[in-house]
């Protein structure tokens, strides 16, 4: 993703008691954050580097089917599958999607996409790059999410999740012809086949496993998506963690916001030191001992959270 706007906001929240249900740590909540910890590091084992076209990509894709064979077998895991144009020529791409249907469709029509991406730079192939923070957690997230929902099914709308391929450009210099090919993929066929006019919200989870976590208030998204995460924040005890900062982020939420999908960008764009706020975004230093279990869990109570909220707004 790309920055293109920053302004301090001065909007962080004072501290919440913690409501019943949601954890201050690392676990306790509906999804874990250890758990969910713990998996990143087991898909990082699996596929530390995963550029498109790179045995550690195809590795990652496995990965990622292995952990919802009963949604595969129900045929509701899809591999989309295409040939994106790029600066080093045509490159196959797949993104990934798990559908959990409503268990009560005949009340409410209607999906809630909660997404990420999965692969690592190519122009970082030739550097130790694993992305445990810009990739690798919030992948984690959703296949935690999808193990939640698969317990217990959604009682509202329904919610897939989409594992985007190549959100990262393949040069060093990010352009919008070169970036985003999965999300502009997937809301071109969703457009053509009739999909995105069920699209009720479009949640995108992006490096918010920073164990500094502070959430930005991304000012490309939705105006009451961001005000329902402002009331998730509230409700889950977890107001501290969101909007320090106001920021214009170039993410997977664009092709969205583009088709008319309401969309929010759920980001941790600083992610570095006091002197360096970004030192450690797309460099060797996104590892796994930048992350925590308590952010990991705090993401995790957010994005429940929201679906519920975005549920109740009957939008």
């Amino acid at each position: 993703m790309r920055r293109w706007l920053c302004a301090v906001a001065l909007l962080a929240g004072l501290p919440w008691m913690t409501p019943a249900g949601y954890a201050q740590g690392g676990a306790g909540g509906a999804v874990s954050g250890r758990e969910i910890l713990r998996l990143t590091q087991e898909y990082l084992n699996a596929a530390p580097k995963r550029y498109i076209g790179s045995p550690g990509h195809a590795a990652a894709e496995a990965f990622i089917q292995s952990r919802f064979r009963p949604e595969l077998a129900k045929g509701d895991f899809v591999d989309d599958r295409f040939t994106a144009l790029t600066p080093i020529g045509p490159l196959t791409m797949h993104n990934l999607i798990v559908k959990f249907p409503s268990s009560s469709p005949s009340e409410k029509s209607g999906i809630i996409v909660l997404a990420s991406h999965y692969e690592t730079n190519y122009w970082l192939k030739d550097i130790d790059f694993v992305g445990a923070n810009d990739g690798a957690c919030t992948t984690a997230l959703l296949i935690a999410l999808g193990q939640y929902y698969r317990l217990h099914p959604p009682q509202g709308y329904s919610v897939w999740l989409l594992f985007t391929d190549g959100e990262e450009s393949i040069d060093k210099d990010w352009t919008e012809r070169d970036s985003l090919y999965g999300s502009r993929h997937m809301a071109a066929e969703w457009s053509a086949d009739g999909t995105i006019g069920h699209i009720k919200a479009f949640v995108l989870a992006d490096m918010i496993g920073w164990k500094n976590l502070n959430i930005d208030r991304e000012t490309n998204s939705t105006p009451w998506l961001l005000d329902l995460l402002v009331k998730a924040g509230k409700e889950t005890g977890h107001s501290r963690y969101l909007f320090q900062h106001s920021l214009a982020i170039e993410d997977d939420h664009l092709p969205f916001l583009e088709r008319g999908v309401p969309s929010l960008d759920v980001i941790d764009f600083e992610y570095g030191t006091a002197t360096d706020p970004e030192a450690y975004h797309h460099t060797e230093q996104d590892t796994m001992d930048k992350l925590s279990a308590n952010s990991l869990q705090v993401s995790a109570d957010l994005f429940l959270e929201l679906v519920k909220l975005i549920d109740v707004t009957g939008r």
